[in-house]
């Protein structure tokens, strides 16, 4: 994507944290409260005009029952990292 920017911050690599966001609610044209847990790698996306930082997950060890994907990209300021306020 034009403008798309990558990088790692190694600050959060490999700690556990949860991360709220939205997804459709199956069978429906609504959204809802998805909550996930699991582990940051510290690489991130950022895109936008003012620039929004996404952060990818793995491990999961929450997340919705109709989640198939293995790992998922969280908002800064959606996650909230173990032992961090």
């Amino acid at each position: 994507m034009k403008g798309e920017k990558r990088g790692v911050d190694p600050a959060l690599a490999g700690k556990l944290a949860e991360c709220d966001g939205g997804g459709p609610i199956p069978g429906t044209r609504l959204a809802g409260r998805q909550e996930f847990k699991g582990t940051l790698t510290g690489e991130y996306i950022e895109s936008g005009d003012p620039p929004w930082r996404w952060y990818l997950m793995v491990d999961l060890v929450v997340k919705p029952d109709a989640f198939d994907a293995e790992a998922v990209w969280c908002l800064q300021g959606n996650f909230y990292p173990e032992g961090e306020d």
